[in-house]
C-alpha cells in the first residue's frame, strides 16, 4: 500500500473533527490519558479522557481556537484546540474567570450570543494560554 499523507485544509468539517480527535488522543496518550468518543455531545463533551490514576476524567469539548461560551458553565469542561502545532487543552470555567477579568464579559457578542472566540491567541490571553499547553 502506498500511503499518502493527507491535506488538512482540503478536509471537509467532520474529517475535521475526527482528525484532530485522533492527534489530540495521540498527544493525550503520553500523559496516561484513554480517550472514548462520543456520538454526540454529552453534557457538551465530545470526548472523555480518562487518566490511568483511575480518578480523573476529563469532558472535552473540541473546537478549531480558542472559545469561551455559556452553554459550557458550570459543566465542568475543557476545551481542547490545535493552533498550529501546538495543542491547548483549558478548563473553560477557569478561562472564563480570565475573561471577565479583562472585562470581556462586557462584550456584545457575550451578552447577546453567549460565545466569544479568536481565530488567533491573542497577545494578552498567552501568558494564562502557556499552562494549558500540551504539545
Amino acid at each position: 500500500m502506498n500511503f499518502k499523507k493527507i491535506i488538512y485544509s482540503k478536509l471537509n468539517s467532520r474529517q475535521k473533527e475526527n482528525y484532530n480527535y485522533q492527534k489530540v488522543s495521540s498527544v493525550l496518550a503520553d500523559y496516561g490519558f484513554q480517550t472514548i468518543k462520543l456520538s454526540d455531545d454529552w453534557k457538551g463533551a465530545d470526548f472523555l479522557a480518562q487518566h490511568t490514576d483511575g480518578k480523573t476524567l476529563l469532558k472535552i469539548q473540541l473546537k478549531s481556537r480558542l472559545t469561551l461560551d455559556k452553554r459550557y458553565l458550570d459543566k465542568g469542561i475543557h476545551i481542547c484546540f490545535r493552533q498550529g502545532s501546538y495543542m491547548y487543552l483549558y478548563d473553560h470555567d477557569e478561562l472564563i474567570k480570565v475573561f471577565n477579568g479583562k472585562g470581556g464579559d462586557q462584550s456584545k457578542s457575550w451578552r447577546e450570543k453567549g460565545i466569544y472566540n479568536w481565530p488567533k491567541i491573542p497577545q494578552s490571553y498567552n501568558k494564562h494560554l502557556s499552562k494549558f499547553l500540551i504539545k
